[in-house]
C-alpha cells in the first residue's frame, strides 16, 4: 500500500517520535509510505515550535496567529495535491491538528480514504492551556475534520468517548495508543550496570523521564526524599529538562537533598532507555484525562516498577497491584505513600516490573503492530481519482 504521511509538526519531542515511529512501522509491514510536511529551519529539542513557527507564534497576537493557522490550510491543500498526483498513494494518514483543513479537502478532491489519527481534543486544550481567540470556530472546524474522516485513530478510549459524543460515529474509531520499538530495548545495560555509570549505586533510584513542568510536582518527590534519604537511601533522576527544573533544583537545595537529586537535561532518544535502566520505580506524574503518555510505554518496555494517577487512561492499559502502582491524583499524599510502598518492599517493585514488561506483548503495543492495525482498518479502499 502506498500511504502520504501528513502532518504539520515541528518541534522534536514525543510528536515526532510518533511520526517517525509509525512511518517506521508501516514501512517495515511492506508499504511505501511518502511524508508529506512543512520544512522548518532548526529544532527545539525541548519541545514547542520550532524555526520561523516559533518566532511567528511569539510575535502575533493570538487571533493573527489563529487565523495564520487556518491560512496554512491552503498552503497545505497545494502541497498535499502536488504530493498525491506525483505518489498516487491509496490514502492519507493525517495527523490532527486544529485548524488543518487540507487534509479533508484533498480527500473530498481525489476520492481517497483518510485516516486521521488524533492524540487530542486540540480545541479543549489549547482553550484550557493556552487560549483561543476563536473558541466557537475551533470547535466547528474540529468536528468538521473528525466527521470527515474514514477512520480515526484516538489514542486512549476516554478520547474516543468524549468523539463520539460529540456526534462522531462509533464505528469509524480505533482506538491506537502509543507504542514501542522493541529494537531500542535490545542489548541495555542491567539496573546495577546503569547505577554504577552514573554514580549511583546502593541507591534506590526513583526516576522520571519527561519535559518537566510546574503540575509535574517533582518538588513533592524530593520533599518526601528529603525525609527517606538517611534510612533508605533514595535519589531522585530526572532524564530531561523543563521550565520547572530550577524550582525542583532550589527545592533539594533548601532541603539539604540536593546531592539526592540528577538532572540530565536534554539528551537524545536513543540515549533514554539505557539511562532509565538505572531506575528503582518509574514515575508518572499528573496527567491530561485523554493523554497516552509516551514515556509510559517506555517503562513498561524496561519492565520498571510504576507509579502512576489512577484514572480512566491509564486503566486502559496497567493494572492496579499487578504491572503498576496507582495512587489518587486527588490525595496530597497519594503518590508518597506509594513511593513508600514500593522504596520498602523490593519484592513488590520486582514482582510489579517483571508484569511490566508483559503488558507490551499481551496488548501488541509495537509500533509495527499499530501500524498493521491502521492499514488493516482499511478493509475497502474506494475509486480514486488523480486529475
Amino acid at each position: 500500500m502506498k500511504i502520504l504521511y501528513h502532518h504539520r509538526t515541528a518541534s522534536r519531542d514525543g510528536q515526532s517520535t510518533h511520526i517517525e515511529e509509525m512511518i517506521g512501522g508501516l514501512r517495515a509491514n511492506g508499504h511505501t509510505v511518502r511524508e508529506c510536511a512543512p520544512s522548518v529551519e532548526g529544532h527545539n529539542p525541548s519541545g514547542g515550535s520550532a524555526g520561523w513557527v516559533g518566532r511567528l507564534k511569539a510575535f502575533l497576537p493570538q487571533l493573527v496567529y489563529e487565523l495564520a493557522e487556518l491560512a496554512y490550510s491552503l498552503v497545505a491543500y497545494r502541497r498535499l495535491v502536488r504530493n498525491v498526483r506525483e505518489f498516487q498513494p491509496d490514502c492519507i494518514y493525517e495527523r490532527y491538528n486544529l485548524y488543518l483543513l487540507a487534509g479533508v479537502w484533498v480527500k473530498n478532491r481525489f476520492g481517497l480514504p483518510l485516516i486521521l489519527e488524533v492524540n487530542a481534543p486540540m480545541a479543549i486544550e489549547r482553550r484550557q492551556y493556552g487560549g483561543l481567540a476563536w473558541p466557537r470556530l475551533a470547535d466547528r472546524l474540529e468536528l468538521y475534520v473528525w466527521k470527515n474522516a474514514d477512520v480515526i485513530l484516538p489514542v486512549t478510549q476516554v478520547l474516543a468517548n468524549h468523539m463520539v459524543s460529540k456526534g462522531v460515529e462509533s464505528r469509524r474509531i480505533r482506538v491506537i495508543p502509543n507504542a514501542v520499538n522493541e529494537k531500542h530495548y535490545a542489548d541495555l545495560p542491567s539496573c546495577e550496570e546503569a547505577k554504577a555509570a552514573l554514580g549511583l549505586t546502593g541507591r534506590v533510584v526513583v526516576g522520571f523521564t519527561g519535559f518537566v513542568r510546574e503540575w509535574d510536582r517533582l518538588d513533592r518527590i524530593v520533599k518526601w526524599i528529603a525525609l527517606r534519604a538517611a534510612d533508605q537511601n533514595v535519589h531522585l533522576f530526572v532524564i530531561g529538562d523543563g521550565p520547572a527544573r530550577l524550582e525542583v533544583e532550589q527545592c533539594a537545595a533548601r532541603l539539604g537533598v540536593a546531592d539526592r537529586l540528577t538532572f540530565t537535561g536534554v539528551v537524545n532518544r536513543e540515549q533514554v532507555p539505557a539511562l532509565s535502566m538505572a531506575f528503582d520505580i518509574a514515575v508518572q506524574t499528573a496527567l491530561l484525562p485523554y493523554a497516552s503518555p509516551l514515556c509510559l510505554f517506555e517503562y513498561l518496555a524496561l519492565s520498571k516498577a510504576i507509579i502512576a494517577p489512577d484514572q480512566p487512561n491509564h486503566h486502559e492499559i496497567l493494572t492496579h497491584g499487578v504491572d503498576a502502582l496507582l495512587y489518587d491524583p486527588q490525595d496530597p499524599n497519594g503518590i508518597e505513600e506509594a513511593l513508600d510502598i514500593l522504596s520498602r518492599d523490593m519484592d513488590l517493585r520486582e514482582r510489579i516490573a517483571a508484569a511490566a514488561r508483559a503488558v507490551i506483548t499481551r496488548k501488541q503495543l509495537t509500533w509495527r503492530q499499530h501500524a498493521e492495525k491502521v492499514t488493516g482498518s482499511l478493509s475497502n479502499i474506494g475509486e480514486k481519482s488523480y486529475a
